[in-house]
């Protein structure tokens, strides 16, 4: 398992029903995410220079058990598909409990945007080299469909 954030549950991450609110599993996904790619050192400062950013397409949750205040969580990261130049991807984020018991999914579909020029982009072979580094699940494939038009 590749762990990108661990952590305890704060107070502002609890909903009325005393569990953890629904976009806060949102919120972790994306720091383990940014952590992932910080570690195979595609930190935020080195994409901003390229005016480069992560844009998302689709952000699908699955909930499987309750988190409540205090519980420890921490949050794993895979790629499970990507196009052969990283321009397109899906990461797989699965959200543990400190009790060991998985308590969510989260599927991520995204791609590059230029920041200027508000459109898709690929990375620098520099930098898209270094995303091929990012981990990869035991179900990867590598091929993403194009959208259709």
């Amino acid at each position: 398992m590749h762990v990108f954030y661990e952590g305890q549950v704060l107070w502002s991450q609890i909903d009325a029903n005393q569990h953890m609110r629904h976009s806060a599993y949102a919120d972790l996904a994306a720091q383990a995410r940014l952590n992932m790619l910080e570690k195979v050192g595609l930190n935020p400062i080195k994409l901003f220079g390229y005016k480069i950013g992560p844009v998302l397409f689709r952000e699908e949750l699955f909930y499987l058990r309750e988190i409540a205040l205090g519980d420890y969580v921490t949050v794993s990261c895979e790629i499970t598909r990507s196009r052969a130049d990283g321009s397109r991807w899906t990461i797989r984020h699965d959200l543990y409990r400190g009790d060991g018991i998985k308590a969510a999914v989260i599927i991520t579909e995204g791609a590059w945007i230029d920041m200027e020029k508000r459109k898709l982009t690929i990375l620098p072979v520099e930098l898209s080299s270094l995303f091929m580094h990012s981990p990869r699940s035991s179900d990867y494939v590598e091929d993403f469909p194009k959208p259709k038009e």
